[in-house]
């Protein structure tokens, strides 16, 4: 380890709370000022974590803060070749966003907050990234639901952004109460919570117990949307577009996904199974969903659903570098997507009802090519970043013989093409269907100039920088069907693409265009529109509450005021010592001095041999 890379790591890490803890206490009022300052600080975070990449040095630094019996609790950094890809995706996407936030957020009256907001975002997420333990981890995680809550209610005084941000903190706090029992009963067990002591107890281990790997899995399940916490995510598109790209894209949702990877050494077969399965019907079915969708950040939101059940699927099926791979490609072009989404919706004065949109091909062509290729890349088209690990998922599944997980998969690709054409053809194709779209204008450069970066660059050529940064080793042992994918046209993954493309897309695109002003399979299939629209979880959560834990809670009440209140503080803790203070009232306070002097004696005897025994 060389003490110049963990410096450097010390600047990475810290530099955005600075930035955070200078916006919020002096450029409250001085938001232009906050939002280029805090910009600065996140392509400076940006270039160190590229610098760091390029090194390829691994990072190991600790300092012991507090020792109990042998347990040793601990602050430091753990950053190896999966660390390193996750810290330079994270602080790059997020330098765009920073930058495409200044023109968004431009006539914000609280842009000082927002971008202070922003940097805690990025202190708590890089936290998660660099950390090398699990208590520390866990500090840093509770931060990133902390930050984001505040990112989302930026609109506070709006009851539905009110409503969206607790719904997010407090599903999140169900998973992380898993997530900490996990972390207590593996330092119940190894005596540490320290990954590579953890990683050498479990190579020593015959077996890892299934509670461990399923307690740790539950702060997963919350923190990337998967199922059945997964309510969360579009109602968090309440926030502004730049937070729901930053959310959606390479941060939050990406953090639970990346720990899974980290402590894969920790699940059983048994949990990876469940997350494997679990992920590959919630890529289907989010997918389909978002057929369903007029607003295009929930539309977007529920693509972001899917790609996090096919990360999830990766790491269930024991590969979780393809996991952290598409987790990576992910980031370009969703946050291409969900920023040109922010581009639409403030060239359409606000409007953000796709089927009021329309022709903006022509008014806004900038922000439509990157949009297109940022959507190209999601339905996994050849050699964009997007196929380079989307495919090899699909063909791990079908290479290892889980042929019930490939369905799903397969269903997934052709529901993403699907979705995909449908956005295309309602919002940039055919004619303006409201006056904002006719009267629509292209974005200035502040936004245009990340789009162009993240959609026409790496939403493109994302996959093969990425595949020639990754150590050759670390896709073994699916490189051979990585090879399939990219040379032998009769792969499975490769035919499921195809076939999506042409029948998803391209039949989409016809579809969907068939009818003007309103939704096509609303008009064909009501039913089926019906069915995909439908929020059943919530309606699930909806019936828990009402009908299970509040009546709980009311029994829970009614035994504290009978027990608690009833009993022990109106007759234990009211009535007895009443009792006892008359009668004490009445057998020590007599008025009578010598009386008096005696209990002065004794109690002063007492003292002196308490005093004298100890």
């Amino acid at each position: 380890m060389s003490p110049d890379f963990s410096s450097l790591v010390h600047w990475i890490l810290f530099l955005p709370l600075g930035a955070a803890a200078f916006s919020a206490l002096f450029l409250r009022r001085a938001g232009g000022f906050a939002a280029w300052f805090s910009t600065a600080a996140a392509f400076g975070i940006a270039g160190l974590s590229l610098y760091l990449l390029a090194q390829g040095a691994d990072v190991r630094w600790h300092v012991e803060l507090a020792k109990f019996g042998g347990v040793s609790l601990g602050f430091g950094y753990l950053l190896d070749a999966n660390a390193r890809l996750m810290l330079f995706v994270v602080s790059f996407v997020a330098a765009w966003i920073h930058l495409f936030s200044v023109g968004y957020m431009q006539e914000d009256a609280a842009r000082g907050r927002f971008f202070a907001g922003l940097s805690i975002f990025m202190f708590s997420i890089l936290g998660i990234v660099v950390a090398d333990n699990l208590l520390m981890t866990f500090v840093f995680w509770e931060l990133v639901g902390f930050s984001s809550y505040m990112l989302i209610a930026h609109y506070f005084d709006k009851d539905f952004a009110a409503a969206a941000s607790k719904k997010a903190f407090i599903v999140n706090r169900v998973g992380d109460l898993g997530f900490i029992l996990g972390i207590a009963m593996c330092l119940s067990l190894y005596g540490t919570l320290d990954f590579a002591a953890l990683k050498d107890h479990a190579a020593a281990a015959k077996t890892i117990p299934v509670a461990v790997g399923a307690l740790l899995m539950c702060g997963f399940l919350g923190k990337s949307a998967q199922f059945p916490l997964h309510v969360w995510l579009t109602d968090a598109m309440a926030g502004p577009t730049p937070v729901s790209a930053l959310i959606h894209a390479a941060t939050m949702v990406a953090a639970g996904v990346y720990f899974m990877a980290r402590v894969s050494f920790l699940l059983a077969p048994e949990v990876l199974q469940f997350i494997a399965v679990s992920g590959a019907g919630m890529a289907a079915l989010a997918g389909l969903c978002a057929l369903a969708q007029t607003d295009i950040k929930k539309s977007l939101a529920y693509s972001t659903l899917a790609h996090l059940g096919i990360m999830g699927c990766a790491l269930g099926l024991g590969h979780p570098e393809l996991a952290l791979m598409h987790m990576a490609m992910h980031a370009f072009f969703k946050a291409t997507l969900f920023l040109g989404a922010g581009s639409v919706i403030h060239g359409c004065h606000h409007e953000q009802d796709m089927l009021k949109m329309g022709g903006l091909l022509k008014k806004m062509p900038l922000t439509a090519a990157t949009f297109i290729a940022a959507t190209l890349s999601n339905c996994a088209v050849p050699f964009l970043a997007g196929w380079y690990s989307k495919d090899a998922i699909i063909e791990a599944a079908y290479h290892d013989g889980h042929f019930a997980i490939f369905a799903f998969l397969s269903l997934a690709a052709l529901a993403t093409c699907l979705y995909s054409g449908r956005m295309l053809r309602l919002v940039f194709l055919g004619e303006a269907n409201s006056e904002e779209a006719s009267h629509a204008h292209e974005s200035p450069w502040t936004m245009t100039l990340p789009l162009v970066v993240l959609g026409l660059v790496y939403s493109v050529a994302g996959g093969f920088l990425a595949s020639t940064l990754l150590p050759a080793g670390s896709l073994q042992p699916i490189k051979p069907a990585l090879d399939a994918i990219a040379f032998h046209l009769t792969a499975p993954s490769t035919i499921v693409g195809l076939v999506s493309l042409v029948v998803g897309l391209l039949g989409a695109l016809k579809f969907y265009g068939s009818v003007r002003g309103a939704d096509a399979l609303q008009v064909v299939s009501p039913r089926t529109y019906h069915l995909l629209e439908h929020r059943w979880m919530d309606g699930v959560y909806r019936w828990y509450v009402d009908a299970v834990q509040r009546r709980l809670a009311e029994f829970v009440a009614f035994l504290d005021l009978l027990l608690i209140n009833g009993v022990a503080v109106r007759w234990i803790g009211g009535g007895v010592p009443a009792v006892l203070g008359y009668l004490t009232g009445r057998s020590f306070h007599r008025g009578q001095t010598r009386a008096y002097a005696l209990w002065i004696v004794i109690g002063s005897l007492f003292l002196a041999w308490f005093l004298i025994a100890r």
